[in-house]
């Protein structure tokens, strides 16, 4: 029988129908009915210390499972402050739903006290903005909503719910969620035809090469991906929010392409020929595409977006294309090769891959008198274990954390890839906690980074929420500082910082219960281990060398031919 309840009771109640356990948020006037409600639910709430936080958390709770993030906040400069953490789940195709409180509806669109058009704001911004209203039916638009996230192309929806429309009186009626999911459930296969054209492509190439997106970095694509590969055993490499789908310790699996992409990887893509692109969004930020000159591979491209593979069809006229969910397509791959048999003759091509990734290392200086972050991330890297998940801010530590770390399994390498957002690191550090208490969580960043969501130390010590925090503190915007030195004739205005506050003892007086800061090599790698085996939050600040590089690096306007590797990277 439907049941009367408020609206803001009928939103809680058909989150909880959708298996949801914890909401992210930051209370406020307009949408106080709804945390009344939360506190007569199941439903557990974090409070961070901001709303964009807030939206990111609840961005690295769904980065971390299959799962959607939830993020609940009030009107006005709170759901603006969610803006960028809705961009960033959209560009990296991030399920979300984030609910703002809304002034009621007969004071919209008038100079009400923290009102703005939400709609107008978030319509470039997130996959879809749904104002609630009198006719709105609350209970099918939120369930609709959570699983409309997660198909096709995922990405976030905003919810725009008015005060009133919160506490007017309507009927629940306890919709079963698989009609939503039936809704969305929308498998496309591979036929015997296309299947039979792809492993033409393949056993007609002699360098293969898998290109590896974003799109695969779930557990049911990447267990495909690897089954495949334990089939066929083709040298692979990775977008920077691939990482982690493969095992990267496998000698074939030869990282990250890109403009600080592993000098394996980047030498690998000049040799292919055949470029076998699974779930990638074909971005900039790999400096230069398949199909343009210099690059002239065969293509198969395998994606769920249709405006993405649409694009690559008109301009690199691939081979092989087809939109559809990964793992589905590689099922239908897999199957389709044990029942037709499928040789592949690559050997020398295996050989070559594995060759590259052990004479082409990747280095740094070694005999440098401060620690090099790129040493951090070596001993870290040797340290990794199957149940470690790594947040990353932006930067150069983040470049280097995806070059030297090695993640085994998929959802555990989390940074801000597509929109590149300083700041990501601790909040999403928060929601990956929660999605998975059982694993050992470090958000590693800079000191810029940081600092953007730095009230985010204040929320994990005072939670005693038990995630490591690893600062790589070179008193700068390093990234920034490296192109000034190159290409602005070594003037680095702006991106330098000399005052040296104590960020370790911030976090102990936050409420962590092991912090250290390490200025010294012979201090590094003892200070590593305690670190890492230590109980509840730790925070561990690492001084690091302001004039340090990141290499390889492809300098802007140039391609894979013209990667600097700089002083201590060597071929062999």
């Amino acid at each position: 029988m439907p049941k009367e309840m408020n609206g803001a009771q009928i939103m809680i109640k058909s989150l909880e129908d959708l298996g949801v356990t914890r909401v992210f948020g930051y209370t406020g006037a307009t949408i106080l009915p709804v945390y009344h409600a939360l506190g007569q639910s199941s439903l557990a709430v974090n409070v961070n210390a901001n709303e964009q936080s807030a939206a990111f958390s609840a961005a690295g709770y769904s980065r971390a499972n299959d799962k959607v993030g939830v993020a609940i906040v009030t009107s006005g400069p709170a759901i603006t402050n969610t803006l960028t953490a809705v961009a960033d789940s959209y560009a990296d195709s991030i399920p979300l739903l984030v609910f703002a409180g809304q002034v009621q509806q007969n004071r919209m669109d008038t100079d009400e006290f923290q009102h703005i058009n939400v709609k107008e704001v978030f319509a470039a911004a997130a996959k879809k903005v749904i104002l609630v209203n009198d006719n709105t039916d609350i209970e099918e638009t939120i369930k609709d909503a959570y699983f409309f996230a997660k198909s096709g192309k995922p990405g976030p929806v905003v919810i725009d719910f008015p005060f009133d429309v919160q506490r007017k009186m309507g009927e629940y009626k306890a919709i079963d969620i698989d009609r939503f999911r039936l809704k969305y459930d929308q498998e496309t296969h591979l036929g015997p035809n296309q299947c039979q054209q792809f492993f033409e492509l393949l056993t007609n190439a002699k360098r293969p090469l898998l290109y590896i997106g974003g799109g695969l970095n779930n557990a049911a694509a990447s267990e495909k991906i690897r089954e495949f590969n334990r089939m066929f055993n083709i040298p692979s490499i990775n977008s920077l929010m691939g990482k982690g789908v493969v095992d990267e310790n496998k000698e074939t699996a030869l990282g990250m392409l890109g403009m600080f992409g592993t000098p394996y990887a980047n030498t690998a893509i000049q040799e292919t020929d055949l470029f076998v692109a699974f779930g990638v969004r074909w971005n900039d930020r790999v400096v230069q595409k398949v199909g343009e000159s210099g690059l002239k591979a065969e293509i198969a491209y395998i994606d769920i977006n249709p405006e993405k593979v649409q694009e690559v069809r008109v301009s690199r006229m691939p081979k092989f294309s087809f939109i559809g969910d990964a793992a589905t397509v590689l099922q239908d791959l897999l199957d389709y090769a044990r029942q037709n048999p499928v040789t592949l003759n690559i050997g020398e091509w295996q050989e070559r891959a594995a060759s590259l990734k052990r004479n082409f290392k990747l280095n740094f200086n070694r005999e440098a008198e401060q620690i090099q972050a790129a040493e951090v991330m070596e001993l870290l890297s040797k340290n990794m274990t199957d149940t470690t998940k790594v947040t990353t801010g932006v930067g150069n530590h983040q470049m280097l954390a995806a070059q030297w770390l090695l993640p085994k399994r998929p959802k555990s390498f989390i940074t801000s890839g597509a929109f590149g957002t300083m700041g990501f690191s601790m909040p999403a550090a928060i929601g990956v906690y929660f999605a998975d208490p059982a694993a050992r969580v470090i958000a590693i960043d800079g000191d810029s980074s940081l600092k953007m969501n730095m009230g985010e130390i204040h929320t994990i010590g005072s939670l005693g929420i038990p995630i490591k925090i690893l600062m790589l503190n070179n008193h700068a915007d390093g990234m920034v500082r490296n192109i000034q030195r190159v290409f602005y004739d070594g003037q680095c205005t702006a991106s330098e910082r000399n005052f040296d506050a104590n960020f370790a003892r911030i976090a102990e007086e936050c409420g962590f219960k092991w912090t250290r800061k390490i200025r010294t090599r012979k201090e590094l790698e003892p200070a590593m281990m305690e670190f890492l085996a230590a109980e509840g939050p730790c925070f561990l600040e690492v001084v690091t060398d302001r004039d340090e590089g990141v290499y390889p690096v492809i300098p802007q306007g140039k391609g894979y031919k013209d990667m600097v590797l700089g002083p201590y990277i060597k071929q062999i």
